[in-house]
């Protein structure tokens, strides 16, 4: 998604086959985004608990989306809107394109898709060993505020994270300096 689509929320494919590209998650996504979540996650939601995540998606208390590369489903990430906070439930991509700025990107989208939403703050939860994950959520903003014991497959601690003030003038400028960095390389 280019930075004047990203700005007026519109959906556009590019023209280049290698180009990233940001869309709302879809059904006919599962299958792929089934293959990411198995590699990722040692207990990974099942295809029913997408497809509910997506039925909530429709009456507007989620929002889902996919990254794409050449067609194909390559990341992906999500947030339930909770009040006033919305919480990242997942944010995953293919093992074979990890550190090259996808999940950065996708936080991108559901950042801006949460200010959008007039969300004040955005909150997640990080594996305690997920260290470059962190790091790219403090980029973000998002600082520790306290440990999930065993949260993870009743075995790994997890980090609970929050950004506040995400309507914030600094907190776009953060978004956009992020964008910039993103744009240069």
């Amino acid at each position: 998604m280019n930075v004047l689509s990203r700005w007026f929320g519109r959906y556009e494919r590019p023209t280049d086959s290698d180009a990233l590209v940001i869309e709302p998650m879809r059904r006919s996504h599962l299958s792929e985004i089934m293959d990411i979540e198995a590699t990722a996650y040692p207990q990974p939601w099942t295809e029913g608990v997408f497809q509910d995540e997506l039925a909530m998606q429709a009456r507007g208390s989620r929002h889902y989306l996919v990254a794409l590369i050449g067609g194909r489903v390559v990341g992906y990430g999500g947030m339930i809107y909770m009040d006033e906070a919305a919480h990242i439930t997942n944010v995953a991509v293919d093992v074979a394109l990890r550190r090259r700025g996808i999940a950065t990107e996708v936080m991108l989208d559901l950042a801006r898709e949460a200010r959008r939403a007039g969300m004040t703050s955005l909150t997640l939860e990080v594996r305690e060993s997920n260290v470059s994950a962190q790091s790219m959520y403090r980029r973000f903003g998002f600082a520790p505020v306290g440990v999930r014991a065993k949260y993870y497959e009743n075995r790994d601690d997890a980090i609970v994270m929050w950004c506040t003030d995400i309507q914030s003038a600094a907190f776009a400028e953060r978004l956009q300096a992020i964008e910039a960095e993103r744009s240069e390389s």
